[in-house]
């Protein structure tokens, strides 16, 4: 009875993975081969600051372009959850595929394949951290993260990074959804911060790397925050523009990644 009552939810996890590969709104065509993880990111507040394209363009690797939108480059922070993270055809693990994570980022690209670029990757799960330094050769940190979820939908979520590698960062927000908006279905902005699709890490000897992505369509709505301490960009030699940011929320998204592909 117990393997007939697993069969189901096998069959479930399956299909979700299939629905997620044929839903993309990505510009160009997913790898032909097999997606080699899966994971799911919850309650995320993307916020956004324009930013002069100077100011980032110093920062990045060689083989990157800024992508600017009407000469406007942007600096995002991104705190979420992590949840259900596993390669493909195995369970997720209990104490490594759920954890807090939070990111600094801005957006390039290389040939013509709009991505992310991040700075630092904030995790609390030091397993987690080194898998993906080696695995993606993207710049995970040590972290102690505390998100607590009130009743009325607010959502604190704060950040210490621990990390002696990197320079010291704290991070402290307050955010919570405002409910769905036509608005932001109808902005380009929105659809131009987050419907990216590969993700680029460079590897100590320079190589430039590119990570393929993708999910469904970004449930996006409408988000107000109280930041009450972010150092991220002054951790990463960026000044944070005193600009309000732009805000949204997502509660949840299924993503697919496969392994990387050199680029140069």
């Amino acid at each position: 009875m117990a393997k007939q009552r697993g069969a189901p939810r096998t069959i479930k996890t399956m299909s979700n993975a299939a629905q997620t590969l044929a839903s993309p709104t990505r510009t160009w065509a997913a790898p032909r081969r097999p997606w080699s993880l899966r994971m799911t990111w919850e309650d995320l507040l993307f916020a956004h600051w324009p930013i002069a394209p100077e100011l980032l363009r110093g920062q990045l690797p060689a083989g990157l372009e800024l992508d600017v939108l009407n000469g406007q480059a942007w600096l995002g922070v991104v705190p979420f959850r992590m949840s259900g993270v596993r390669p493909r055809w195995m369970p997720p693990v209990p104490g490594l595929s759920t954890f807090p994570e939070l990111n600094l980022r801005t957006y390039v690209t290389a040939g013509s394949k709009q991505g992310v670029w991040f700075f630092t990757l904030d995790a609390s799960c030091r397993v987690a951290v080194r898998i993906a330094r080696r695995a993606f050769h993207l710049p995970y940190c040590d972290a102690r993260i505390q998100v607590t979820r009130a009743a009325d939908g607010w959502i604190e979520y704060q950040s210490r990074r621990t990390d002696r590698l990197y320079q010291p960062a704290e991070f402290s927000v307050r955010y919570r959804s405002l409910g769905p908006s036509d608005a932001i279905a109808k902005d380009p902005l929105a659809s131009w911060l987050t419907a990216r699709y590969c993700l680029y890490a460079a590897d100590a000897r320079g190589g430039l790397w590119r990570g393929e992505i993708n999910h469904a369509p970004w449930p996006l709505e409408s988000a107000e925050a109280a930041f009450e301490t972010n150092t991220l960009a002054t951790a990463a030699g960026i000044e944070l523009p005193a600009a309000e940011p732009v805000l949204h929320f997502s509660r949840r998204l299924d993503v697919v990644a496969w392994t990387l592909d050199r680029v140069q």
